[in-house]
């Protein structure tokens, strides 16, 4: 049975890493190795399994691709992009307060376009200009909306967050517009759904009406509805570091914990009821009604929680469990965890494509396999225990009555030694299942985060027994009691909580280095060290156990791939619309521009750092901001604030806030100005705009321009927001230092700029368009990118092709991200 589980899941993964649905030829295919593999189980014994697990593979690829299928049906017309659309609906689960406005997930009853496969669930942004409604959970209005089909950034080395909307159900994001006013209707029926929303709503205004503006407020919200929006940056920022992040969502050891309680409250109240005279124990046994009462308390704050994957997980293990004893059966753990899985493959295929998932589902798998082996231990203990210390059981029973001298001494001696011994073998038991998790979470997390909290072990070792036994116990109780007995037991968590949270402050400050910055293992790193993980945890005796961290030194000390020596490589990131490059050498990394920051899409904060870390960027040898525009300069602080930076190169006026940023963080500052020129590892870099001397004109005009060539005379041009006029001077100056191989397009297309002798000047083979997908500026324009089409240039746009990759050496050589990393989801 766990071969067959496990080859549904891995059919399930399959689907999920395919660039394309199946076609005609596909599912013919998959029908037939079902038909075959199953069949042969049936008719051969001894490859039972086998084959039914390749059946249940087939299966489980078939089963996802159907879902996909449905799911995908679901589009917005190309044509009604960004065109105002009166929708009526609900507002499904919490809405996001955010600085700009409030977001939230709008599920669609009627659209008056009268659209057939219209998007069921839509994201919105209700902007605080445009008269705002404090919107609640569960309402149902009217109002109309510009929307954009399912879109997201696609780059190298971070998580595609375009799948993560196809998951959540959302195909179509965009914001309320004014073109008519919105209109609360009224509700006459509620389904489950809806009603658990409001609940969730109503618990949140509660919290938030009790702790007013408490600095821990956001984690006691977080632990009661799983909402992380109100979650401070501060707070974050410790628990990051620390590696307690895990305890600020509501996981499947808050519902164990909680499951267990009810269990606990359940089978004592049943034990002292009576029904009609009836002592209720006589009715239905007391273990029976505790496991019922686990389940039903497990799954009301499962359903609190918004159903994610580790809730998800730890309910259908309660529910497995529970069923299995009410039927006088004890299944192994191993079986249990597996059913988990498949049940919730079922619900959510796409679950396979999130962190959480991975996380939880193999977390649980090493804590059972150190509980197996402690159990194996504590056996074992046992018997030595009883056959050291229990020696009166070893009396002769014709001395009965006669109690041995040396008996009556020792026996007090050895109820402490026996207490000792339980009290040895419980913290060497906690501190198995510690080490556990920690080995075999730590590739995953390097994975997805590029991150090992080192701190994680100590902070663990308090912090989860801290948040179960005290922080959400209180919480849950002030959402059960009534006012205004809610409020002390909310002021208790929230105590408990601040407390927790001063000496995790207190330790993320004592070491902080604490971590351990990795970049992203690749395929053969990663099974590498999940192959170690495996043989580190194996049972005692297990050959060349003490060689398992071998397997770890590719994830550990990878071996890094730069540029030859004499080349250079240069990454566009998929940030929206802005700009932001990195341009890497044999042994230098230079960063121009570093997309919006706060006041936009926070695309520094979110995809410029993360994808440096990724890249094992830790040092930059060179920050160029090539002009004070938002798109540009934006997520600069937050670079500055994560990187080390060597130095600052911009074109910024000299009261801007981020040359002091720059001072503050040791990193020396020079306005970047034409003549300026060095090399790094056989690559020449050059600046070619502005003029020295002050800054005049817009922002525009002062952009940097900037040109890297490498030892074969092969170059790329970095235009950029320059326009015609900026243009035609470089031009009048020396129209041959402009010619470049790779051109980064000036003003993101824009229609003032690109002009044709430019293009003449620059012959490039290939361009790079960085636009945000349906930006409001409508770049690049069309007769600019027509231009450039005209001249057979390679061409590639970020909203199209997501980031985009050239290797200039010898030869150049072209990657993008959509067509490399192809999913089935994209441009769908």
């Amino acid at each position: 049975m766990r071969a067959i589980l496990l080859g549904f899941a891995l059919g399930v993964f399959g689907l999920q890493q395919q660039a394309r649905l199946p076609d005609g030829i596909a599912w013919a295919a998959c029908c037939a190795a079902f038909l075959l593999a199953a069949t042969l189980g049936a008719m051969q014994p001894r490859a039972r399994i086998a084959s039914f697990a390749v059946a249940a593979c087939a299966l489980g690829f078939a089963y996802s691709a159907m879902r996909a299928d449905v799911r995908l049906r679901e589009q917005l017309p190309v044509e009604y992009e960004q065109r105002d659309i009166e929708l009526t609906g609900f507002v499904r689960g919490l809405p996001e307060q955010r600085a700009d406005g409030t977001r939230f997930v709008f599920e669609v009853e009627a659209n008056a376009a009268r659209l057939h496969d219209f998007p069921c669930l839509v994201r919105l942004l209700w902007m605080s200009g445009d008269g705002a409604a404090r919107l609640r959970a569960g309402e149902r209005w009217t109002l109309s909306a510009r929307l954009k089909r399912a879109h997201a950034n696609a780059n190298f080395g971070l998580r595609d967050a375009e799948v993560t909307l196809l998951e959540r159900g959302i195909r179509a994001t965009g914001y309320v517009s004014a073109a008519r006013a919105p209109r609360r209707l009224k509700v006459d029926a509620a389904g489950p759904r809806l009603t658990i929303d409001r609940l969730r709503g109503r618990a949140r205004d509660r919290i938030e009406a009790v702790l007013g503006d408490a600095p821990h407020r956001g984690i006691i919200v977080a632990l009661a509805v799983g909402a992380q929006d109100a979650v401070s940056d501060a707070d974050w920022a410790v628990m990051r570091a620390t590696g307690t992040s895990h305890l600020v969502a509501i996981s499947g050891l808050h519902i164990g914990f909680v499951a267990g309680l009810a269990a606990l409250i359940a089978g004592f109240l049943w034990k002292r009821l009576r029904l009609r005279g009836v002592p209720a124990p006589l009715i239905a046994a007391a273990p029976q009604v505790a496991a019922l009462g686990a389940v039903v308390f497990a799954a009301c704050y499962a359903a609190l929680a918004g159903f994610n994957v580790p809730a998800q997980r730890t309910l259908w293990m309660l529910l497995i469990v529970a069923l299995a004893f009410l039927g006088g059966r004890r299944p192994v753990s191993s079986l249990v965890l597996l059913w988990a899985l498949t049940f919730v493959l079922i619900a959510d295929p796409w679950a396979v494509s999130a962190p959480g998932f991975w996380l939880s589902f193999c977390a649980v798998a090493a804590i059972l396999h150190a509980i197996a082996a402690t159990g194996r231990s504590a056996s074992r203990a046992q018997m030595d225990d009883h056959d050291d210390v229990d020696e009166w059981d070893r009396v002769d029973p014709s001395e009965v009555g006669q109690r041995p001298a040396h008996v009556t001494k020792r026996r007090p001696l050895a109820i402490v030694s026996r207490f000792a011994a339980r009290v040895r073998r419980h913290v060497a038991s906690s501190a198995r299942v510690q080490y556990a998790v920690t080995i075999a979470l730590a590739p995953l997390t390097v994975y997805w985060f590029s991150q090992i909290p080192l701190l994680g072990p100590l902070a663990n070792a308090f912090a989860i027994p801290w948040i179960s036994v005290l922080v959400t116990p209180a919480t849950l109780a002030g959402l059960l009691l009534p006012a205004p007995l809610d409020a002390p037991m909310l002021h208790v968590a929230h105590a408990a909580l601040s407390t927790l949270c001063d000496l995790l402050a207190r330790l993320a400050h004592a070491a902080p280095t604490s971590l351990w910055l990795l970049p992203r293992p690749g395929a053969f790193a990663l099974a590498a060290s999940c192959v170690g993980v495996a043989w580190a945890l194996a049972p005692r005796g297990w050959p060349l156990r003490f060689a398992a961290p071998l397997t770890w030194l590719p994830l550990l000390a990878p071996a890094m791939h730069p540029a030859p020596v004499g080349a250079f490589r240069v990454t566009a990131l998929d940030i929206g619309q802005g700009s932001a490059l990195v341009v890497e050498t044999a042994r230098h990394t230079l960063l121009f521009d570093a997309g919006p920051g706060p006041e936009s899409t926070h695309a520094g904060e979110r995809i410029v750092v993360p994808y440096l870390q990724a890249a094992g960027v830790r040092t930059l040898d060179a920050l160029v901001i090539s002009h004070s525009d938002s798109d540009h300069a934006g997520g600069a602080s937050a670079v500055l604030q994560a990187i080390a930076v060597r130095q600052l190169l911009a074109s910024l006026p000299a009261q801007d806030a981020l040359w002091a940023d720059a001072h503050a963080r040791g990193a020396p500052t020079l306005r970047c100005a034409a003549g300026q020129r060095w090399t790094w590892d056989g690559v020449d870099f050059q600046m070619l705009w502005p003029q020295p001397g002050p800054l005049s004109g817009k922002p525009n005009q002062q952009s940097c321009v900037l040109k890297v060539t490498n030892a074969a005379g092969r170059s790329a041009l970095f235009a950029a927001d320059i326009e015609a006029d900026v243009e035609r001077m470089l031009i009048a100056r020396d129209p041959a230092v402009l010619r470049a191989d790779v051109l980064i397009v000036p003003h993101h297309g824009s229609r003032t700029s690109s002009t044709e002798p430019f293009l003449d000047s620059v012959g490039p083979f290939a361009a790079i368009f960085q636009v945000g997908y349906r930006n409001r500026f409508h770049h690049p324009h069309p007769t600019v990118f027509a231009r450039y089409q005209m001249r057979d240039i390679v061409l590639s746009r970020s909203d199209e092709d997501g980031a985009a990759r050239v290797e200039i050496g010898s030869q150049i050589t072209f990657e993008r991200y959509r067509q490399s990393h192809a999913r089935y989801w994209m441009a769908r």
